[in-house]
């Protein structure tokens, strides 16, 4: 399975928002604000955009008047973020294979953006997107570096990160590599490749994100190493009560990558 097979929930993407934002690098982000030119409208594609959320915590903290084009296979998804464009932006909805985009596909960018998409992807795939944006700006945000840690901790936290962490590598995926594979590949290019931590820090006040993470993190983990079941339920439902209480705090590890030419 690669990242043009994967369907989210527009719920999930709703409930994981505010987290998203509050995790995103600022300092990237005022960089590349300070990179493009303060005159003249900035045209943006957004890969695997979903929902637009990216244009919306983005957006504000660029210069000047902004074109957005969400890039995605998902046509209800496309609709919500037309419906929900950054302020004093416009939107674009463009149903696309990300995986299949060529430079001509993104002629005119002035910026090319994503979130939550690198560790979705192959090897072979990342490197056709990366030559599609080939001497464009590029922010990469939130790609999972497969570091989590839970307070209070537990025996079997490591064991089930492991195993999630395997299951994000799947079928060549790149999982938690994808960082490294990244930057290692855009600094082959000359380009100026800044990495900057952006983790989410879930805790009482996100306790239904929390516990959504976490059925999903249990599940991922028990498919891929089916011996985990028989102390998995019972972790499970000790770790939604915690967080249910209010006495569950989550470091999920994350990165964010910019890219100048």
């Amino acid at each position: 399975m690669s990242a043009t097979a994967v369907r989210v929930s527009p719920e999930w993407l709703a409930l994981r928002e505010p987290a998203d934002a509050a995790a995103r690098s600022a300092e990237l982000a005022e960089r590349l604000g300070r990179h493009l030119p303060a005159a003249g409208r900035h045209v943006i594609h957004d890969l695997g955009g979903a929902s637009g959320a990216m244009g919306r915590w983005l957006a504000p903290r660029l210069p000047g008047p902004q074109h957005w084009v969400v890039h995605d296979r998902d046509g209800a998804l496309l609709e919500l973020a037309a419906a929900g464009p950054p302020r004093a932006a416009t939107v674009e909805a463009r149903r696309s294979d990300i995986t299949q985009l060529t430079p001509d596909d993104l002629a005119g960018a002035s910026l090319v953006t994503a979130s939550a998409l690198l560790d979705l992807l192959t090897a072979d795939e990342l490197g056709r997107v990366l030559r599609a944006c080939a001497g464009c700006p590029m922010l990469l945000a939130l790609t999972v570096s497969g570091r989590v840690s839970l307070s209070p901790a537990e025996a079997l936290d490591a064991r089930v990160g492991a195993a999630f962490d395997a299951h994000q590598r799947r079928g060549g995926l790149l999982g938690p590599d994808a960082v490294a594979a990244a930057a290692g590949a855009l600094r082959g290019t000359g380009a100026e490749v800044l990495v900057r931590p952006s983790p989410w820090r879930l805790g009482a006040a996100h306790a239904d994100l929390a516990a959504e993470w976490l059925e999903g993190w249990v599940a991922a983990a028990c498919e891929q190493e089916p011996t985990l079941a028989a102390q998995a339920g019972a972790y499970r439902d000790r770790r939604l009560a915690q967080a249910a209480a209010g006495e569950l705090a989550v470091i999920v590890d994350h990165a964010d990558l910019l890219v100048l030419p």
